[in-house]
C-alpha cells in the first residue's frame, strides 16, 4: 500500500504553452520507453520475484517510476494548458490535440498509443532484470531534438 502526498515530488511551473515541446515530451508518459511502462514493468515484476528484498526495490522503483509519470504528467499539461485549435494548428500537436485536446492520453510522440508490449514480465528472476537492465539502458540514449520546438519556458 502506498502513501500519497498530493504535492509533486517536484515542482513544475511552466508559464508558456509549447505545443511542438510537448508532442515530443508525450513519449515519456506513454512511449515505449516512457514512465508509465517503465511503472508497469517493475509493479508487475515483483509478483514472481522470489526473494523478498528485491520484491521491496521492485515496488520502490516502480512507486518511484509513478511519481515520474505524474511530474512528465503535470508537464505535458502545462506546456499544453488553455490552448485553442488556433495555437494547435499547423504544429506536431495537431493530430494528438484532435483525439485528446489538451488531456494527458498515454500516447507516444509517433501517435501509436500506450501498449503493454512496451514492459515484459517473464516469471523468470533473471530475464525480468535484464528486462529492467534493458530498458533503463534505451531511456539514456538520447536524440537531438529540435531546436525549433527547444524555446525557454
Amino acid at each position: 500500500m502506498w502513501t500519497y502526498e498530493k504535492k509533486l515530488q517536484y515542482p513544475v511551473k511552466i508559464k508558456t504553452p509549447n505545443p511542438a515541446l510537448a508532442s515530443m515530451i508525450i513519449s515519456q508518459v506513454g512511449g515505449p520507453d516512457g514512465e508509465l511502462g517503465a511503472s508497469m514493468r517493475y509493479l508487475h515484476q515483483r509478483y514472481s520475484m522470489p526473494h523478498g528484498d528485491v520484491v521491496g526495490v521492485l515496488t520502490d522503483v516502480g512507486s518511484e517510476e509513478l511519481a515520474h509519470l505524474e511530474m512528465v504528467a503535470a508537464i505535458i499539461h502545462q506546456l499544453t494548458r488553455n490552448l485553442r485549435e488556433e495555437d494547435i494548428k499547423g504544429t506536431s500537436m495537431e493530430p494528438y490535440f484532435i483525439d485528446h485536446t489538451t488531456g494527458v492520453y498515454p500516447v507516444a510522440a509517433s501517435g501509436v498509443p500506450f501498449d503493454a508490449k512496451y514492459f515484459a514480465v517473464k516469471g523468470d528472476p533473471i530475464a525480468d532484470l535484464n528486462e529492467d537492465l534493458a530498458a533503463d539502458a534505451a531511456i539514456t540514449q538520447t536524440q537531438p531534438l529540435s531546436k525549433k520546438c527547444l524555446k525557454p519556458l
